[in-house]
Parts: C-alpha cells; sequence; structure tokens
C-alpha cells in the first residue's frame, strides 16, 4: 500500500490549495481515509475523514467551513481543497488510511504518506 501526498507549498493568507493523496489498490479497501498535520513543535492533529462506507465527511473545528475532503475513486486519488488559509494552517499534512471503518477518526490508522509542507504567510 502506498499514499503518495502532493501539492502543498507556500501561499499567502487567503489563498487556497489543494492537496493530493494518490493511494494504491481500490477505494473501497479504504474505511477510512484522513489527513493530519503537524506544525513545528506540536503533535499531530486531525483535520478531516472521509468514510467509504456512508460517503460521510468530518472535520476539526479549526478548518470546518474551509477544507473539504472528497475522494476520486476512478483516480485513486484523495484530496483536501483548503481555501481561507491563514498562518495557523502551516504543518505538515500527511494522508492516512485504514482498512476497517470504525467510529474514532482518530486512531488507528494502518497507512501513512510521506507528508507534504503546507506554509501560509501572513
Amino acid at each position: 500500500v502506498q499514499l503518495v501526498e502532493s501539492g502543498g507549498g507556500l501561499v499567502q493568507a487567503g489563498d487556497s490549495l489543494r492537496l493530493s493523496c494518490a493511494f494504491s489498490g481500490r477505494s473501497i479497501t479504504y474505511g477510512v481515509m484522513a489527513w493530519f498535520r503537524q506544525a513545528p513543535g506540536q503533535e499531530r492533529e486531525f483535520v478531516s475523514a472521509s468514510k467509504y462506507i456512508n460517503s460521510r465527511t468530518y472535520y476539526a473545528d479549526s478548518v470546518k467551513g474551509r477544507f473539504t475532503i472528497y475522494r476520486d475513486n476512478a483516480k485513486n486519488t484523495l484530496y483536501l481543497q483548503m481555501n481561507s488559509l491563514n498562518a495557523e494552517d502551516t504543518a505538515v499534512y500527511y494522508c492516512a488510511a485504514r482498512n476497517a471503518s470504525g467510529s474514532n477518526l482518530l486512531g488507528p490508522y494502518d497507512y501513512w504518506g510521506q507528508g507534504t509542507q503546507v506554509t501560509v504567510s501572513s
């Protein structure tokens, strides 16, 4: 299983970015796919998740209304559309996946990508 993130970069406050996570295998394999982020000196935190079984999406309060998670099953890719970015969104963003569905979106996850850096200048 491989998860490969891309799309990070340096943007200004108020700008948008779309992160991509290309995954191997079929989308149905992954009961939950999610995005986490880790800012310098801080713990990794949950950002958003997508459940395959019911197509529901979930967001941390800090990104609700600004970020959108979605899967393109035909392209085997998970996306995170990030709008109205601010300096507090600066972090390394990680894609994660697990086979089981389950209710705890904070973890555990079976697979992780290598991360992509997002830097927002104010």
